[in-house]
């Protein structure tokens, strides 16, 4: 039981504590978000587009409400079911869902485990509509795909869950597809851990690439894929929608022998200096017994500083640009790998804690959207000082902050910390979202 009396502290008898501050709470910055989402319109959509299979007549929380519930605490690093339990009466979350109290842990699992397949549909519905949103106040003016998996550690027996050689570790093996221009994350899709790469990468990506070619007939677009995603079929499907690629391949003997004459070249340049770096480029056309025509491929040879030993890099492409820019290109992916990282330690892409993977799939369409939104928040709206910043320093910086609640007959009033030392970008992130002019439907 909570006292109102004071207690001093031992180390300084002068200062005493109590919990009589009122209603208080450290997440403030979360009316920014709410703020952007109602902008934006992902609010309504999320209205009147989602809905599980259920069959009660009457809740008290219904699926629209829990599903913004999930999206907030997500963004504030409440991934868990059960931080709701911790958040029930918290005067921002209630005020920006609009509730006396929020759902509880009991109820968020039973919202999640009514989802289903089409729930998933819902999901990729919503991600479309904002897409068409947040392109029409900011068009791309090209795409490019990244295609790439992941690991999603498990600690049970998931369905769907197995040991995955590459990762030597048991979870699930998810393929995303991120913009690698904004970074956002265009499609992901749960997989049991045993899958390789490639497996139906080509299935996975022709409705994005329909989509994009349909809405977007005179936008270039460009997938690169590591060499788990040399497979004729995704070439294919490249091909097929006008979509240019560099995919890498594995080196092996037949590519090392087409490019054995710049490597003789690059070691009769070298022969006097072996310890500089060098690096030589070139192409040549070549069709694996798989490929049903031949394809462009470009290499690059190099040798690092101080060795003695040459680095192969082969890359199948639908490009016409120049060897070393097609290779240039291509190690641009490399900038992917801090968006898995930013989608798994800062939103909480781990968090497929039930037992069937249906619900696991859907928990995670759930936290790809917070992440999302998040993505859109920070290039549309956030200050610019702050749009590099990764979203745990945006969290310490401008979400976390304390404030005290005030209510009257008429308002609500959120006393924030005075001492926050990032009121001026708080309030260039209030005017920018201000100042959107999406074309809501």
């Amino acid at each position: 039981m909570n006292s109102l009396k004071d207690t001093a502290l031992e180390s300084n008898p002068y200062m005493k504590i109590n919990f009589d501050g009122g209603d208080l709470s450290s997440d403030a910055g979360l009316l920014l978000i709410k703020e952007f989402a109602a902008k934006v319109g992902l609010v309504r959509l999320i209205y009147s587009l989602f809905q599980t299979n259920d069959t009660a007549s009457f809740r008290i929380h219904i699926d629209p409400e829990n599903l913004l519930q999930m999206i907030y605490q997500t963004i504030a690093a409440y991934f868990e079911d059960d931080c709701a339990d911790e958040l029930t009466v918290d005067p921002v979350f209630t005020a920006i869902l609009d509730k006396q109290a929020l759902a509880s842990q009991p109820t968020i699992s039973r919202f999640f485990n009514r989802m289903d397949e089409s729930t998933l549909k819902q999901f990729d519905m919503i991600e479309q509509k904002m897409r068409d949103i947040v392109y029409a106040i900011k068009p791309p003016e090209h795409m490019v795909f990244d295609l790439d998996s992941t690991l999603l550690n498990t600690y049970g027996r998931q369905e769907g869950e197995a040991f995955n050689y590459h990762y030597q570790s048991h979870g699930y093996h998810p393929l995303l597809c991120f913009d690698g221009i904004t970074g956002d994350l265009l499609k992901a899709q749960l997989r049991d851990g045993t899958h390789y790469c490639s497996r139906d990468a080509d299935l996975f990506m022709i409705p994005l690439l329909q989509e994009y070619r349909e809405k977007y007939p005179s936008l270039p677009l460009y997938l690169r894929g590591d060499s788990g995603f040399a497979s004729p079929d995704l070439y294919k499907a490249c091909e097929d929608n006008d979509c240019k690629y560099a995919i890498r391949l594995k080196v092996n003997k037949t590519l090392l022998t087409l490019a054995q004459d710049e490597a003789d070249e690059l070691r009769r340049v070298t022969k006097d200096n072996m310890v500089d770096y060098a690096v030589t480029y070139g192409e040549f056309v070549y069709q694996a017994g798989s490929w049903p025509h031949p394809r462009r491929v470009v290499f690059k040879i190099e040798k690092p500083a101080g060795q003695m030993i040459f680095l192969y890099t082969f890359i199948v492409t639908a490009m016409e640009s120049e060897p070393y820019q097609v290779i240039r290109f291509y190690c641009g992916r490399g900038k992917m790998e801090n968006f898995i990282k930013e989608g798994k330690e800062g939103f909480g892409f781990c968090a497929v804690s039930s037992s069937t993977k249906v619900v696991n799939a859907n928990r995670l369409q759930l936290h790809t959207l917070a992440y999302n939104l998040f993505n859109w928040f920070r290039r549309l709206a956030l200050a610019a000082k702050m749009r590099k910043l990764r979203i745990d320093t945006v969290r310490l910086k401008l979400l976390k902050i304390a404030t005290r609640v005030v209510r009257s007959a008429r308002y609500t009033t959120f006393k924030l910390c005075s001492s926050c030392p990032y009121k001026n970008e708080f309030y260039e992130t209030l005017q920018n979202i201000r100042q959107l002019q999406p074309q809501l439907e």
